[in-house]
């Protein structure tokens, strides 16, 4: 029975790209497929990403008959096998928010993924781009891969190219950063409805409607996702937090108390960190931000 892998669902279908010998056969059409039922009783649905094995029907469609063992699975987007998390943020329009890099940054150490931050719109930088290079140089620091871009004149699109080949990566981030802008210039035949932003609310229209993977060359897919404005805590426990933040790793290690929360103990190798300032003010202030959000969404529910 032929292998495939699931690029697209929609409205109960299965869209299965064929594999051979563990190669996408991207010139070769979607083969349309079903579920089996057997799958439901099992309480397991089909993910785009999936790699399975099928059946093919008289009727040229086909029958998704097993899934294969997964590398990883995400539950929003809903998508399995990812290994790449890229997190588009923009230089300008809307302005570099820092508080929800932060925040997805927590997501997708808590995942698994490795992440990889990208800057766009560096064409609309007014400093000649000095703010930026902070950003960069701040993550990167820390351990994080950056890439800046501006899909105006195309710079760093080759770049990240190269960095998606071979891999399943999901887009996620800031909502208006030009993520639909960016794989148009990646995949030039797409031609992706891109939104509009809206200056007066800082936050661009939601353009994406299902979750899709969009081949870029060299073996590479992307996880076309709708961009999220909101992320809340309530799959990660708070005793996890510290974990999520990488600079942090080294010094909790040496805390006095086992446990510490890194907010007041005497003895928190943490503390001393960033007041020496090996660790970054708005990397500490935001851990004590999302550790307070999440102590008061647990007091609530």
């Amino acid at each position: 029975m032929p292998e495939g892998i699931i690029i697209k669902a929609l409205s109960g279908y299965y869209y299965v790209k064929p594999l051979h010998d563990g190669i996408i056969a991207t010139e070769e059409e979607a083969v349309q497929c079903r579920g089996r039922g057997i799958l439901k009783k099992k309480g397991t649905s089909p993910l785009v990403g999936d790699r399975i094995i099928y059946i093919l029907t008289e009727n040229g469609e086909g029958m998704v008959d097993e899934i294969l063992p997964r590398e990883s699975e995400l539950i929003r987007p809903p998508v399995a096998n990812v290994k790449l998390a890229v997190l588009l943020f923009s230089v300008r329009e809307p302005d570099m928010n820092l508080n929800l890099l932060d925040k997805f940054l927590v997501h997708i150490e808590h995942s698994g993924l490795e992440p990889l931050i990208v800057l766009t719109k560096q064409d609309l930088a007014e400093d000649d781009g000095q703010a930026t290079a902070q950003v960069k140089e701040l993550y990167e620091k820390i351990g994080y891969e950056v890439l800046v871009t501006s899909s105006l004149n195309g710079s760093g699109s080759e770049e990240l190219r190269a960095r998606l080949a071979g891999v399943i990566s999901v887009f996620s981030g800031q909502s208006g950063v030009g993520k639909s802008t960016l794989l148009n210039r990646l995949v030039p035949s797409l031609e992706l409805e891109t939104g509009e932003i809206s200056l007066r609310l800082g936050r661009g229209r939601h353009t994406t409607r299902h979750v899709e993977l969009i081949d870029i060359g060299g073996g590479g897919f992307v996880a076309d996702t709708p961009g999220f404005s909101q992320l809340d805590f309530l799959e990660l426990g708070v005793e996890e937090l510290s974990v999520c933040f990488r600079e942090f790793a080294s010094y909790a290690e040496s805390c006095k108390f086992r446990g510490c929360s890194h907010l007041h103990e005497p003895g928190c190798k943490v503390i001393e960190a960033w007041q020496a300032g090996e660790i970054a003010d708005s990397r500490y202030e935001h851990y004590k931000l999302f550790y307070n959000e999440m102590k008061d969404k647990k007091r609530r529910y």
